[in-house]
C-alpha cells in the first residue's frame, strides 16, 4: 500500500503538467488533478470514466457494437463467434444461441497472461540462461583442455625424437582444425540460445504490457506461446578428442605414434515440465455442454486432431484427410499414399499432419503440402500414433502373424524405446484380434493406451513400467462391457476415453481413479476424442458426419 501511495505522490497531471494527479481517466488513459477534471470531460462527459488514481485501468473498455450505435458488446455468441451487445442477444439472428460474458473471458485471459509471464520469468528463461552459462564455460575451458591434449602428445614425441616431428606437426594441425570446428559448434549453439533468450525476453515484455492493458479485444485474442518456448533445447555436450599413443615402430611411424579422435557432439535432453500454480486448476463443469457442431464432410468420422480452431483435421473411411476451421469451412484435403483410409492421424506442435498408412506399413508427415515418409515398417503394421511433448512419436503396432502388439517410441525415424512386456514378461497389450489401440502421452509423461480388445486402459510410466490398468466403472446405467476407443488427456493430467458401447466418455484422474462420465451431450457411440490447446474437447461419433466441440472444464 505504501508503494502505491508513493506512486500517486509522484504522478503529475497530464493536462496542466504541474499539479499532483488524484484521478485517472480510464477512457483516455491520462492522469488528472481535481481542477482539470471539468475541462477534461467538457467535450463529452458521458464517454469519460474518472476514477481514483489508485484504481486506474480498473474499468473494462468493451468493444462497440458494429450494428447498434453507442452500444457496448459485453457478450460473445458461441454459435457465431462474434461480440454482441444486449440488443443483439435479443434479436432473431441470435435466438436460441449461447452467450459468454466478455468480462469472464477477459479475466481468464488476464490470469493466463500472468501465469505465462511468471512461467517465462521464473522457469523458462532461467533454463535458457543455464544452457548459455554452460556453453560459455565450455568455451572458456577449451584452451586448457586442448593444451592438456597437446602436452600429452609432446611427451610421446620426446620418446621418438626427431623422426616424429613431421608427423607431430601434421597432427597438431589436425587438432587446431578440430578446435576451430569445436569452437564453431559451441558459438553457433550459443548464438541460437541467445536468440531464443531474446525471443522469450521480448515475449515477457509483451505479456507484462498486456497485464497492464485493459483492452478486451487484444487481450482475448492473446494466444499463449509458452508451450513453444517451454520446449527447452537440450544442452550441448561435446566429447573432447583423445590422444591414443601406440608403440613406436619407425616403418609405421604415423600409426604407431597414435591418433586424435574426431570431435563428438552429444545433446543432453533437458526435461521441462510446465508447472502451473494451483490457481490455474481447471475444474470440471457440473454439466458439460456442446459449443459447436461441425460438418466435416465425411460419412463416417473416425479420427480428429487439432491444435486450435483454425485447423481441425478429420478422417473417415475414405482416403481423404480433411482440414476444417471451427465454422466448418474446408481448408485443405490430403489423400493417403495408399489410397486407403488412414488408421490414425495427429498434428505436431508446428501444425504438421502425421498419419498411419497401415496398408503399406508406413507413417507419413505432411507439412506445407509436402509429404515425407518418416517410418517404414517390415513385419509390423502401425495402427495408432501420437506426438509427445518432446516431439517424439509414439506408435502402436501389431505383428504380421497377429500374435503380438507393442508401443514404439521414435525420434525422427530412429527407434528410442520399445514397450511390450511387464516386469514378469507378460504382454502389456492384447493381440491384434481387435487391433484398435489409441495412444496418448499424459502431462506427467505417462503413456496411456486404450486397449479395445482387452477392455482396458493400460497406463505405463515414461520408462515403460506398468502403473495400472483401468477396466471400467460399475454403474446401473452403463451395463454394456467397457470397450474403450479413443483416449486423450488434458492439462490437469486427467484421462478421457470414449466408450462407444455405453455412449459416454469416461474421465479418470492420472492414477486411474474414476471421476465422472460425460453422457449428456447427445452422444451416440463416440469413436474419437481430441483436446485442443484451449481445452475444448472434440468428439467424433459412429455413423455421424458431424463433429462436436464440447466444453467440459470451467
Amino acid at each position: 500500500m505504501a508503494s502505491s501511495s508513493t506512486a500517486q505522490d509522484v504522478s503529475r497531471c497530464d493536462l496542466c503538467k504541474t499539479a499532483i494527479a488524484q484521478s485517472y481517466c480510464d477512457f483516455c488513459h491520462v492522469n488528472i488533478c481535481k481542477p482539470c477534471i471539468g475541462e477534461h470531460i467538457s467535450d463529452d462527459y458521458k464517454k469519460h470514466i474518472i476514477v481514483p488514481i489508485l484504481q486506474r485501468k480498473s474499468t473494462l473498455i468493451y468493444p462497440e457494437c458494429v450494428i447498434h450505435n453507442n452500444k457496448a458488446c459485453k457478450h460473445r455468441c458461441t454459435e457465431c463467434d462474434i461480440f454482441v451487445c444486449s440488443f443483439c442477444t435479443a434479436s432473431k439472428q441470435h435466438r436460441g444461441h449461447e452467450f459468454l460474458q466478455l468480462e469472464e473471458l477477459f479475466n481468464t485471459k488476464k490470469h493466463n497472461i500472468q501465469n505465462d509471464a511468471d512461467e517465462l520469468e521464473s522457469q523458462i528463461m532461467p533454463a535458457y540462461e543455464d544452457i548459455a552459462i554452460d556453453l560459455e564455460k565450455q568455451i572458456a575451458s577449451l584452451d586448457d583442455q586442448y593444451k592438456k591434449l597437446t602436452t600429452e602428445m609432446s611427451k610421446q614425441r620426446e620418446e621418438i625424437h626427431r623422426e616424429i616431428d613431421i608427423v607431430i606437426n601434421q597432427m597438431e594441425k589436425e587438432i587446431d582444425e578440430i578446435k576451430v570446428k569445436h569452437q564453431s559448434i559451441l558459438h553457433k549453439h550459443l548464438d541460437e540460445i541467445k536468440q531464443l533468450q531474446a525471443s522469450t525476453q521480448q515475449s515477457l515484455l509483451s505479456l507484462r504490457e498486456m497485464e497492464e492493458s485493459n483492452e478486451i479485444s487484444s487481450t482475448i485474442q492473446y494466444s499463449s506461446k509458452n508451450e513453444k518456448f517451454g520446449m527447452i533445447p537440450p544442452k550441448l555436450k561435446i566429447i573432447m578428442p583423445k590422444f591414443i599413443p601406440k608403440q613406436i615402430q619407425r616403418e609405421r611411424l604415423r600409426d604407431v605414434f597414435g591418433e586424435v579422435t574426431s570431435l563428438s557432439t552429444k545433446m543432453e535432453d533437458k526435461e521441462y515440465t510446465s508447472k502451473k500454480p494451483n490457481t490455474s486448476v481447471r475444474e470440471l463443469l457440473d454439466e458439460p455442454k456442446v459449443l459447436n457442431r461441425i460438418k466435416a464432410g465425411q460419412k463416417k468420422l473416425r479420427r480428429v486432431a487439432c491444435l486450435n480452431e483454425d485447423q481441425i483435421w478429420t478422417s473417415g473411411e475414405t482416403a481423404d484427410i480433411k482440414c476444417f476451421n471451427i465454422q466448418g469451412v474446408l481448408q485443405n484435403t490430403i489423400k493417403t499414399k495408399s489410397g486407403y483410409l488412414p488408421y490414425d492421424i495427429d498434428v505436431d506442435r508446428d501444425g504438421a499432419l502425421l498419419y498411419c498408412d497401415g496398408v503399406i506399413k508406413t507413417v507419413y508427415k505432411v507439412k506445407n503440402d509436402q509429404t515425407e515418409e518418416i517410418i517404414k515398417l517390415q513385419g509390423w503394421t502401425p495402427v495408432n500414433l501420437c506426438v509427445t511433448s518432446s516431439s517424439d512419436l509414439l506408435v502402436t503396432m501389431f505383428s504380421d502373424d497377429n500374435t503380438q502388439s507393442k508401443v514404439v517410441r521414435y525420434s525422427g525415424s530412429s527407434v528410442k524405446q520399445t514397450i511390450q512386456f511387464d516386469d514378469e514378461g507378460q504382454p502389456l497389450y492384447s493381440r491384434r484380434t481387435i487391433w484398435i489401440k489409441y495412444i496418448t502421452e499424459n502431462r506427467n509423461l505417462d503413456i496411456c493406451v486404450s486397449d479395445y480388445g482387452a477392455g482396458a486402459v493400460v497406463v505405463v510410466n515414461q520408462a515403460g513400467k506398468l502403473r495400472f490398468r483401468y477396466t471400467g466403472h460399475t454403474s446401473p446405467s452403463k451395463n454394456q462391457p467397457f470397450k474403450p476407443r479413443s483416449i486423450t488427456t488434458d492439462s490437469q493430467s486427467r484421462i478421457l476415453t470414449a466408450d462407444c458401447n455405453n455412449h459416454c466418455i469416461y474421465i479418470l484422474e492420472e492414477n486411474g481413479q474414476f471421476l465422472r462420465y460425460i453422457d449428456n451431450c447427445d452422444l451416440k457411440s463416440p469413436m474419437c476424442l481430441y483436446i485442443d490447446n484451449n481445452e475444448y474437447l472434440f468428439v467424433c461419433e459412429d455413423e455421424r458426419s458431424t463433429m462436436k466441440q464440447i466444453k467440459y472444464v470451467k
